[in-house]
């Protein structure tokens, strides 16, 4: 659960530090105190998008920190992450006046959407806008999966579906016209000749480029080449010869004095030494011997590969594997009629197969739909619409093939609210205090299987009243009694039903405006709902009936716990 939160220069907040509770927390105040900046800065410290606008006027930067008690399931992203884990999971964001902003687990800097992923596993922020997303229709099969906990089937349809869908692809990448087949055919012929007539070989390109580069150079070559072997080994008084004459001597002087067989070595080495280089240099000047028509023939040849190599914008390595892929383009284009036939066949195969993960899902999704319904049923009447009726409506999906990426259902949510009316769409029948009960019967209903152990509602009294109004706080309490509940509120009825209340009030000074949030005690309490019931008007009379109504609502909640 969310035990502090700690927020510097968000927006009307200079300063704030909250510690909150299990159970139910309540924050209340004046319309433009503040209160939605509290759930502002949850959301900005779990990775939601900021901006400079969330900064106080004036301040270099904003700061909100939040700890957390470590859950198992953020424990095992940690991990996963390689992030530290501490005892308690402290999250921190800053966002700078120029909008930029930074994160931090444990101390460890992280990306914001790092900081998203791991929300997920900590909190459910239920916003103003959730109840006008569930008049969008598009989003019911989201809703009736999610509940049915289908994860499992859409997995498996998904991935028959992705294989359909690559099949399709292929199928319609073969499917040309035969005007364009003819054109593309008469494109990979002419590249294949042109390539095949050139005969080109891996490495020819350097080696006609070295041999030119000693035929352009071979008389100073040759010159030098032949004053080197006539030094080396070839003329009268030559290297080689004397090295071996020193060799003699030095062997004769050895066998007086044995010190000097380590230079008889040495001399002897240099004469093996100086042979082989008078071999290579007689070798290279043998292999420098050409035809007069050698130079005229390498310079044509190397044109020539020049010329497919800019046509081609390919070096030598990359004209060869044109080649190839060439005629591998050309063999599937000669045989793509017969390949359309094999992949018309798969698809065949896959679309069968589809349609049964499909059906299969439907009747999942029918059975959770079934329960959907009767929760759902259970939870509005328990919120004081006692004639209420939910329906999911099932639909088959139009076309050819019967399914989508979704699988084969059309999934609305129908309802009528009073006795004696018509199932009709949400959109056309809800009003806006029975959307947010509908919300909150979803929210409650959902909770059950998601491990989130924070649940926060702002202003889930929209549109609701009197005795309704009354519900809703009695229902947010009971979500309470198995996960930390935070909610924005204006009305009395849901913030007598808190554990812990905190106030957000505004005030002025110096002609700045600051925003506190303040913890009551029940006498604070008691001020505080004598308020949302006369405003400003605080009389003995409204506060009997604030002390009333925190006496009644306790008595409720102990009637509760003490069930069996």
């Amino acid at each position: 659960m969310l035990n502090e939160l700690h927020i510097e220069n968000i927006a009307v907040i200079e300063r704030a530090d909250i510690a909150f509770a299990p159970g139910l927390n309540v924050l209340t105040g004046e319309t433009g105190a503040g209160k939605s900046i509290v759930i502002d800065s949850i959301g900005a410290v779990l990775g939601d998008r900021v901006s400079r606008d969330l900064v106080r006027r004036g301040a270099e930067k904003a700061l909100v920190t939040a700890s957390f008690d470590l859950t198992e399931a953020a424990e095992r992203y940690l991990r996963e992450n390689e992030i530290d884990i501490d005892d308690e999971l402290i999250i921190q964001r800053r966002i700078g006046a120029d909008g930029k902003s930074s994160c931090r687990i444990c101390g460890m800097p992280v990306s914001a959407v790092q900081l998203k992923e791991l929300a997920s596993f900590l909190v459910d922020i239920h916003g103003q806008n959730d109840g006008r997303q569930l008049m969008d229709e598009r989003r019911h099969m989201e809703y009736l999966d999610r509940f049915g906990a289908l994860g499992c089937e859409l997995e498996r349809y998904g991935a028959a579906w992705k294989q359909v869908v690559e099949l399709r692809g292929q199928i319609e990448a073969l499917r040309m016209d035969e005007e364009e087949k003819e054109r593309r055919r008469d494109r990979l012929q002419d590249r294949i000749e042109a390539l095949s007539a050139a005969e080109l070989k891996s490495g020819e390109y350097e080696e006609i480029s070295s041999r030119l580069a000693l035929l352009r150079n071979s008389e100073k070559l040759t010159e030098s080449i032949e004053n080197a072997c006539a030094l080396l080994y070839d003329g009268d008084e030559n290297a080689v010869s004397l090295a071996q004459n020193a060799e003699n001597y030095a062997q004769r002087a050895a066998a007086i004095a044995p010190e000097l067989e380590s230079s008889v070595k040495s001399i002897r080495d240099a004469v093996f030494s100086l042979t082989d280089a008078a071999e290579l240099l007689r070798d290279l000047r043998d292999r420098l011997d050409f035809s007069p028509d050698e130079f005229d023939r390498l310079e044509t040849r190397l044109a020539q590969l020049n010329r497919l190599q800019r046509k081609y914008n390919a070096d030598e390595e990359g004209l060869i594997a044109l080649l190839d892929d060439c005629r591998r383009q050309l063999d599937e284009l000669e045989g793509a009629d017969e390949s359309l036939a094999r992949l018309e066949r798969e698809l065949a195969k896959a679309k069968e197969r589809c349609l049964a993960l499909a059906r299969e899902l439907s009747a999942a999704r029918k059975k959770a739909a079934a329960e959907l319904e009767r929760r759902i049923v259970e939870e509005l009447r328990a919120l004081s619409m006692p004639s209420v009726r939910f329906s999911v409506e099932f639909g088959r999906v139009a076309g050819e093939d019967g399914f989508n990426a979704k699988g084969c259902d059309e999934i609305r949510f129908l309802m009528s609210a009073n006795a004696g009316e018509e199932l009709g769409r949400i959109s056309r029948i809800a009003s806006g205090g029975e959307l947010s009960r509908i919300m909150l019967a979803m929210k409650n209903v959902f909770a059950e299987n998601d491990p989130v152990p924070t649940m926060i509602f702002d202003e889930i009294d929209s549109g609701v009243s009197g005795v309704a109004a009354q519900r809703v706080g009695e229902k947010l309490f009971s979500v309470s009694l198995g996960k930390q509940v935070m909610c924005v509120t204006h009305l009395p009825q849901i913030a007598a039903m808190a554990d812990s209340h905190f106030v957000i009030s505004k005030s002025e000074r110096a002609g700045r405006t600051y925003t506190e949030v303040t913890p009551l005690d029940r006498e604070g309490r008691k001020q505080e709902l004598a308020r949302l019931h006369g405003g400003d008007n605080i009389t003995l009379l409204t506060l009997a009936s604030a002390e009333e109504q925190l006496a009644a609502c306790e008595k409720y909640k102990k009637g509760l716990l003490d069930r069996p």
